[in-house]
């Protein structure tokens, strides 16, 4: 590369090389600025994740107008602030209702076009109410994001055509999570009562792999233990094993006594109306409920005469009758007395003793309590100090069995089983974690880079300063202030007069080592000396 003539001219005088210096001067400042900028970069820290592109054009908007430096990470899934402005970011984002998610709420409905028809309205209220179903469905800790479909069948004037709404459910859950039957069955029971006449029966539940979730809790419920018994079975059982240990902890030590219990619940609900009749007592101790006494009394006289036609007929004239001799004459007739009748009734109704009795048992009940207790061995100290282990003497075994029954609440008659067993523990190895070493340590090793960064900026700028920045400085300082203009003519005709007169005046030696110090003390003279020997040559 030829460099031009007018260039090296320009290199040579003394303004040239102090715009060049001063040119390199400001190169090395710009490097060592560039340096400390870069030791003085904030840690990023990730401010969301996951989110939607609108979500993500309004964040950056806001992060703009609030003048807080962002950058995108994790291929543009996240977006990342400082560190120390990652809560005031979010703060002042979840004011303004950012992040929205991906779902859209009832927010739907206040965007609403004048003259919108009634089937566009039906269909912004169901994607209104799809929304607002999946934000609470993601408000749960295991979902990550989840997405509602409802099926709303227009209502019908005719009932034999009318149709039940349903509705899918597409969880999609955080790495490791899962769900259980009790938080399935909530879920379902939300969509439910959220949508007007939908049955739990209509909904599924699906996850992310594909797995149909509704099955298992309708599993549960056709075999006849519902998730909320089989939490009570449980929560009764701990109770339990939790009351024994309590009680004899304080007699053996935490850590020498096991407990475990088997509840058998009857969770049937059953009604029962009983009648009963008791055996009727005695007259005198019976309650009379009614009494009734009738008497009728009939009296009439004998009949007289003859019965027929004859006694309406006037009687015959008297006449004596014929006797014969030592017969006596017939008696006359003597009526007979009246008769009476007396008639008596009495009815007398008695209480009859009835129990009617109305009985309904509630769920829930035990029908049979199992329990089983271990007790290690007592640690004692023999003469030696070595410390060994007993087994329980027999008091000491019914005192704790005894203890265990009061706790437990033992029954006999329930059918209620206890077993206590003393037993010596086996005893495990403690397991040793190394002790991780200092150097080894997050936060050593996070110290470690945020000092070798800070060491690095440092040196670099000692370097920077002492290699470049320093000599520049120096020559800078160093060098001669420019000559008048009728000084370097002069000097020039000097030197060449010098120059010329060195080969009459001294020898050899004398004038080399003369042409060497004045082209060391001022080299622009001798430069121009030479150029005009050159271009007197020509």
């Amino acid at each position: 590369m030829v460099v031009p003539a007018n260039v090296m001219d320009f290199t040579r005088t003394a303004g040239g090389r102090k715009i060049i210096l001063m040119l390199g001067v400001a190169a090395v400042i710009a490097v060592m600025a560039a340096v400390w900028m870069w030791g003085r970069q904030p840690d990023y820290r990730v401010l969301f994740s996951n989110f939607s592109d609108r979500d993500g054009g309004e964040i950056v908007a806001q992060l703009d107008k609030m003048n807080i430096p962002y950058k995108y990470a994790e291929g543009g899934v996240a977006l990342m602030v400082p560190a120390d402005r990652v809560h005031d970011a979010r703060l002042k984002l979840a004011a303004q209702g950012l992040p929205k998610g991906g779902n859209v709420g009832f927010e739907l409905m206040e965007n609403q076009k004048l003259g919108a028809s009634q089937f566009l309205e039906q269909v912004n209220f169901q994607r209104a109410m799809e929304g607002e179903l999946a934000r609470s469905i993601e408000s749960l800790s295991a979902v990550q994001a989840a997405r509602v479909h409802l099926a709303m069948p227009k209502d019908s004037v005719f009932v034999s055509e009318q149709k039940q709404p349903t509705a899918s459910v597409l969880l999609n859950l955080h790495p490791g999570r899962v769900l259980d039957a009790q938080q399935v069955s909530a879920i379902v029971h939300l969509i439910a009562s959220s949508v007007p006449e939908l049955s739990p029966k209509n909904v599924t539940v699906v996850d992310q792999n594909g797995n149909l979730l509704t099955d298992t809790a309708r599993a549960a419920s056709a075999n006849g233990m519902d998730p909320s018994q089989i939490k009570y079975i449980q929560d009764y059982q701990q109770n339990v094993v939790k009351r024994i240990e309590s009680i004899i902890s304080p007699i053996v030590g935490a850590e020498n006594v096991r407990a475990e219990a088997t509840a058998d619940m009857d969770f049937s609900h059953s009604e029962q109306a009983v009648e009963s009749y008791k055996p009727n007592q005695t007259a005198d101790a019976m309650a009379i409920r009614s009494q009734q006494t009738s008497e009728s009394m009939n009296g009439s006289a004998n009949p007289a005469g003859v019965p027929g036609a004859l006694t309406n007929q006037p009687p015959a004239p008297a006449t004596a009758p014929i006797t014969a001799p030592g017969q006596k004459p017939p008696a006359a007739a003597v009526p007979a007395a009246p008769t009476t009748t007396t008639h008596k009734d009495s009815t007398v109704n008695y209480e009859v003793d009835k129990t009617i009795q109305y009985v309904q048992k509630a769920g829930g009940g035990l029908k049979r309590l199992s329990v089983a207790v271990v007790v290690n061995y007592k640690k004692s100290v023999d003469k030696s100090g070595k410390v060994v282990m007993k087994p329980l003497s027999p008091a000491e075994t019914a005192q704790i069995t005894n203890l265990v029954k009061e706790a437990m609440g033992y029954n006999q008659e329930r059918g209620d089983t206890l077993n206590v067993v003393n037993s010596p523990f086996a005893s495990e190895a403690p397991e040793t974690i190394p002790d991780v070493p200092m150097w080894k340590q997050p936060e050593t090793i996070e110290l470690g880079m945020q000092t070798g960064k800070y060491l690095l900026m440092a040196v670099a700028l000692v370097v920077l300063y002492l290699k470049a920045a320093k000599p520049l400085l120096k020559k800078l300082s160093e060098m001669p202030a420019l000559p008048p203009p009728g000084h370097n003519a002069h000097l020039q005709h000097a030197g060449q007069g010098e120059l010329m007169a060195l080969p009459g005046q001294r020898n050899y030696q004398e004038n080399l080592t003369r042409a060497q110090k004045m082209a060391s003390e001022d080299p622009r003279v001798v430069a121009n000396i030479v150029k005009t020997w050159v271009g007197s040559h020509e």
